[in-house]
């Protein structure tokens, strides 16, 4: 008696339903994005050159330890005092009016204890090993948050605007032609006014004169 073959499933069908469905997720599919600091890592120095010295009074030191305990030039401090603290201390001032170093915009107290100006101005930022990610964050934001504070009030006071809206809209691309040039020129001027200096080296200090 002859056998029987068994009848063969016809799986082109299936192939092309498979690809529609994988068109399907790809277009419908959402991808998260990363989140982080952006940060522009320095380039790479070599060994034989000295880093500059900084006058003691223009270095605003944050270390957190692994406690996640802050203390900003060796006096312990909460985190929400940070930012009006580096704020302060941006703005301060301290160059006498005679001076080239002297700032005409910055409205702090003038202390000549602190900074000379926002340009001489550095915040250094010490981890321990041990500090959590979320403090290590929290911190960054809240330094960062008195820079744009500055500059907000500077972009205000020269151009009616708020600076981290116009560089929002900027990297949205809601500026095109002559008035994203325009724009963009401004945004360098409140940048130059109060740059960033945010480092996370080891500061050397230089004892004031």
């Amino acid at each position: 008696m002859a056998r029987r073959s068994a009848p063969e499933v016809n799986a082109g069908s299936m192939a092309d339903i498979a690809f529609l469905l994988l068109i399907f997720f790809l277009v419908t599919t959402t991808m998260e994005k990363d989140k982080g600091i952006a940060r522009q890592l320095p380039p790479i120095q070599e060994d034989n050159i000295i880093p500059p010295k900084i006058k003691e009074k223009n270095l605003f030191i944050v270390l957190v330890n692994k406690n996640n305990d802050i203390m900003v030039n060796e006096v312990p401090m909460e985190l929400r005092n940070l930012r009006k603290s580096a704020i302060d201390f941006l703005d301060n001032g301290g160059a006498s009016s005679n001076s080239p170093e002297y700032c005409s915009y910055c409205k702090g107290n003038r202390k000549p204890s602190s900074s000379d100006n926002p340009n001489k101005a550095v915040i250094s930022v010490q981890n321990d090993r041990l500090t959590t990610y979320n403090t290590y964050i929290a911190v960054q934001n809240e330094l960062v948050a008195a820079y744009n504070f500055l500059r907000n009030r500077e972009s205000q006071r020269l151009y009616g605007w708020d600076y981290t809206e116009a560089k929002k809209d900027m990297g949205l691309g809601r500026y095109k032609g002559k008035a994203k040039d325009k724009i963009n020129k401004k945004l360098k001027e409140i940048q130059q006014m109060y740059p960033l200096k945010l480092s996370e080296a080891q500061a050397k200090k230089q004892v004031a004169n």
